[in-house]
C-alpha cells in the first residue's frame, strides 16, 4: 500500500466541474501502464488495456476524481465568503473547519459562525445552517475582492493521516475508490476482455461523468468502485450497520439508485470464495455511485459496486480500513483476470 500516493490522491483539488489537475495527474501516473489514454468532453479520462482474446469485450472500471465542495456566492463588504454547496455535506461538520480558497491565487480560510457568546439558549441546540456560515480569509475587503471572485471553488483543508489500522482525512470519497482501480489496473497480469480504467467527473453532484463515459465508452459490464457506508458506530443498531469497518470489501446488492447485475453479484462472491478474500454483502437504503449513470446508458448495462467501507462519510475525517482497501485492490483485479469466466447467457 504506498500511504505517499494515497496521501497525493487525496490532497490534490477536483471541485465539480474542475477537475482537470486531477486528471492531469492521473495522465501522467497511470498512462505508462496503459495501451491508449483517451478523454472526453466533459472531462472523463479513459485508460485502455487490450484484452487478449480475438473478441474482446470492454469492461469498465469507474471510479470518480471529484470531491463535495463548494462555490463562492457572495462576497460581504465586510470581505466574508458566503457559498453555495456542490454535493452534500453536512453542515453539523463544517463550523470552524479550514479550507481553501482557490482564486486568482489560493487562500486558506475557515468557516466561521456567530460566537457561541452571542446565540441563544435554542441556537445552541440548533446546527447551524450552511447559508448563515461565513469563511474568513484574514483579509481586508478590498484584499479579497482582488483575489476572489463569484464562482471561485472552495475545497476543504485536512491531510491525510494513519489512525490505528485505518486511513482518515478528507476526500476518501472517492480518491480512496480511484486508488484501488490504480492498483488493480497496474497488477492484473492480463485478460482476455479489454479492460478500460475510467476516471470521472461530477458523481458528487448527479453521476454525470458516468452517464457520458458509459454512452461513449459503450461498456458491455460497468463496475463501479467507491466508497459505501460502515455505520458501525455508537447509536446505530447493528441491523442498520450496512457493512462494518474492517470485514473486508464490500459487493453491493443494491443503494437506492442501482441495483446491482445479479449474475455480477454472484460471480464476485464466488471469485472472493475461491480466493479467500474476506468480504462482506452491502445494501445501502441511500446514497448512490456511478454504477447508476452506467446502468441506464444506451439500452442498459449490466453493473456492479465494489465498495470500500467507510466511516464518517462527507466529512474531513472520513475513515477506512487498509486490510478493505488490499481486499478491494485483490478482488477488482483477480475480476479483471477471470472475467472471460463470467457470462450474461
Amino acid at each position: 500500500m504506498s500511504l505517499e500516493l494515497l496521501r497525493t490522491l487525496c490532497a490534490l483539488p477536483a471541485p465539480p466541474g474542475q477537475e482537470e489537475t486531477f486528471r492531469q495527474f492521473m495522465i501522467e501516473h497511470l498512462s505508462p501502464y496503459a495501451d491508449e489514454v483517451r478523454t472526453d468532453a466533459l472531462g472523463n479520462v479513459f485508460f485502455f488495456r487490450k484484452g487478449k482474446s480475438s473478441s474482446p469485450r470492454t469492461i469498465m472500471l469507474v471510479a470518480h476524481m471529484d470531491e463535495i465542495s463548494f462555490l463562492v456566492r457572495h462576497i460581504s463588504k465586510e470581505g466574508f465568503l458566503y457559498v453555495q454547496p456542490l454535493g452534500g455535506f453536512d453542515p453539523r461538520v463544517l463550523d470552524a473547519q479550514r479550507v481553501w480558497v482557490h482564486g486568482r491565487q489560493r487562500l486558506l480560510g475557515v468557516f466561521g459562525t456567530k460566537p457561541t457568546h452571542f446565540t441563544s439558549p435554542e441556537e445552541r441546540t440548533k446546527a447551524v445552517p450552511l447559508e448563515d456560515m461565513f469563511i474568513d480569509v484574514g483579509l481586508p475587503a478590498e484584499s479579497v475582492t482582488e483575489i476572489v471572485g463569484i464562482g471561485d471553488a472552495v475545497t476543504l483543508e485536512r491531510e491525510l493521516v494513519e489512525m490505528g489500522h485505518c486511513y482518515t482525512g478528507k476526500t476518501l470519497d472517492d480518491r480512496i475508490g480511484i486508488y484501488v482501480m490504480i492498483e488493480a489496473f497496474k497488477r492484473f497480469a492480463e485478460s482476455q476482455d479489454t479492460i478500460v480504467a475510467a476516471a470521472t467527473v461530477q458523481e458528487e453532484v448527479g453521476v454525470r461523468g458516468a452517464h457520458a463515459a458509459a454512452f461513449g465508452i459503450e461498456p458491455d459490464i460497468g463496475i463501479a468502485i467507491d466508497i459505501t457506508i460502515a455505520a458501525d458506530i455508537p447509536g446505530i443498531e447493528e441491523r442498520n450497520w450496512c457493512v462494518r469497518l474492517g470485514g473486508g470489501t464490500a459487493i453491493k446488492i443494491m443503494d437506492a439508485r442501482s441495483i446491482s447485475d445479479r449474475r455480477l453479484v454472484q460471480f464476485f462472491r464466488t471469485l472472493a470464495s475461491e480466493s479467500a478474500i474476506t468480504h462482506q454483502m452491502e445494501i445501502l437504503p441511500r446514497g448512490g455511485t456511478d454504477a447508476a449513470g452506467m446502468q441506464l446508458a444506451r439500452n442498459g448495462i449490466p453493473v456492479c459496486t465494489i465498495s470500500i467501507p467507510c466511516r464518517y462519510a462527507h466529512s474531513v475525517v472520513e475513515s477506512v480500513h487498509r486490510d478493505d482497501v488490499a481486499a478491494s485492490i485483490e478482488l477488482v483485479r483477480i475480476f479483471c483476470e477471470q472475467s472471460h469466466r463470467f457470462t450474461t447467457t
